[in-house]
């Protein structure tokens, strides 16, 4: 709210001489804070006073409704910013905040840290640009999340040195070790204030008393037992990035700038033999807006031109022009996956990328469109004609699947030779039924009327029957007779007759459901 209402800069302009603030929501029948800036604080406001309350100590101070929401997305869009120094950044549950620890974020950044001048560095660096775009931070250093979490809240350091956090850890309150505010009133009525009170306690009369959880965030904390954070997004295959001490701005900057980051990318993909299906292409603003340019290929890519192309048609796609506000500071290109490249036999021309201009149309489409809207037939595990097929996405997993052409067929014994068409070039969604007049009980039709014309049989050929799915259809379901027919004038239908004759119906019905060429 300071931020919206003073700017980004308040911090760095000087709060205004306003009222305190603080965020207001309904908790037990009763209006109560929920947060409570630095002014407030000072003034003797706390987080769960009543409203009422608080105006008798501050009269005219300024409260809003308390948004949750808007406090996840903020959380995550700080999150995402936070991309820039480690690509492990876990998010903490609104939900389990506890023992009066605002909601924050972990940082893993091991072997992360040198590339920003050390630890120490790498934290002012954060706190300065988080303070300059208007937020109060707490930030510590340490081991363990557990220890980080206890420092950045209750400590006076930002930076533990290795093996030093569990001399540090007893001076803290046991707040600090993220206990529920229940057992934390039972501890201090016993005289338990401080980490180091419980530290060298027995451990079976702690349990026994003030359950598991309570020695299980010590452990953690101490680092006897680890403890896993669980990063926001998957760490990406490959990634490589590109800071730039004056921002850029221009598109063709950011198309030049991807064309390098694939560049060096490219001889980490050599190496495994691997091309990237899917891609990221990461743009940090100065002002701490991150901007996330996906684009997923049809096979697999390691060419610059390629990936460059798909970036290309994706920023043409926005049917906008990219707002880069005051400029990127840093640009990333991750590999979010990866498959094995699928090598193409020459031929004697030399020329071994024929498939090449149809993986482009297919990029350029989904590029644009979006890679569910470029879809392609698959053969489906069935044998009733209509459901024998289906589309799928042409960038999708296709292990395992076979193309499906209709109207090619294949000799049954594999020699060379012609070939019969068993199935319809023209296949209708929906099977029409006709009226026609055959032989009993197996017989093909003599002639049959179709949309109010008559046919007169000269050859057929069948039948072929196709027994009903009974897991889908049910009881009700009967088995297909089909025919490949041809009238007295040379044209080829393909019609079936549904239900067996007095075996599964007296009166079976008949369907046209193709026409051959």
């Amino acid at each position: 709210m300071a931020r919206r209402k003073w700017g980004r800069s308040w911090r760095s302009n000087g709060r205004p001489d306003d009222p305190p603030l603080a965020a207001l929501a309904r908790i037990k029948n009763a209006v109560r804070l929920v947060a409570v800036d630095e002014t407030g604080l000072r003034a003797g406001l706390r987080t769960g006073q009543t409203l009422s309350d608080a105006r008798a100590l501050i009269p005219d101070l300024d409260g809003f409704d308390h948004d949750p929401d808007a406090d996840a997305a903020l959380l995550s869009a700080i999150a995402a910013w936070c991309d820039r120094y480690t690509p492990l950044v876990a998010l903490e549950n609104l939900a389990d905040t506890v023992a009066g620890g605002c909601a924050g974020f972990f940082l893993d950044i091991s072997g992360c840290a040198h590339l920003f001048g050390g630890a120490e560095a790498m934290l002012d660096d954060i706190l300065g640009r988080l303070r300059n775009a208007g937020f109060l931070v707490g930030a510590a250093i340490a081991d363990t999340p557990g220890a980080a979490w206890a420092f950045a809240r209750y400590g006076d350091r930002t930076v533990i040195a290795p093996g030093a956090h569990k001399t540090a850890l007893l001076d803290l309150p046991l707040a600090g070790l993220r206990l529920e505010l229940e057992l934390l009133d039972m501890l201090r009525k016993l005289g338990l204030r401080t980490i180091g009170c419980i530290a060298d306690l027995p451990r079976a009369p702690l349990a026994a008393r003030f359950g598991s959880d309570l020695l299980r965030r010590l452990d953690q904390a101490l680092g006897r037992e680890d403890e896993a954070i669980s990063p926001r997004l998957p760490v990406p295959e490959l990634s490589c990035e590109r800071a730039f001490a004056e921002p850029i701005v221009l598109q063709a900057d950011i198309e030049r700038t991807a064309a390098h980051l694939a560049g060096v990318l490219r001889p980490g993909l050599d190496t495994r033999q691997l091309g990237a299906r899917e891609l990221e292409l990461k743009l940090f603003r100065v002002d701490g807006h991150v901007v996330s340019i996906r684009v997923r290929a049809a096979s697999p890519v390691y060419t610059v031109p390629r990936i460059v192309m798909l970036f290309q048609e994706r920023i043409a796609g926005f049917h906008e022009d990219l707002d880069a506000g005051f400029g990127f500071d840093l640009v990333r290109l991750n590999v979010l996956e990866s498959e094995a490249r699928q090598n193409e036999q020459a031929d004697l021309t030399g020329d071994a990328g024929r498939g090449e201009a149809f993986g482009n149309l297919v990029d350029k489409l989904g590029a644009r469109l979006g890679m569910d809207r470029v879809q392609r037939f698959m053969a489906a595990d069935t044998h009733i004609p209509e459901r024998s097929f289906g589309l799928l996405p042409e960038a999708a997993d296709q292990s395992g699947a076979q193309d499906l052409l209709w109207g090619i067929a294949r000799r049954a014994d594999g020699k060379d030779g012609p070939v019969v068409l068993s199935r319809p070039i023209v296949l209708f969604n929906r099977p029409e039924l006709v009226e026609a007049i055959a032989e009993v009980p197996d017989g093909p039709p003599i002639r049959f009327r179709w949309r109010r014309s008559l046919y007169r049989i000269a050859r057929s050929e069948g039948p072929e029957r196709i027994a009903c799915e009974w897991w889908r259809d049910g009881r009700g379901g009967h088995s297909r007779d089909y025919f490949r027919v041809e009238d007295d004038e040379g044209y080829r239908f393909w019609i079936f007759r549904q239900g067996l004759f007095e075996r599964e119906t007296r009166h079976p019905k008949w369907f046209m459901h193709g026409l051959f060429a």
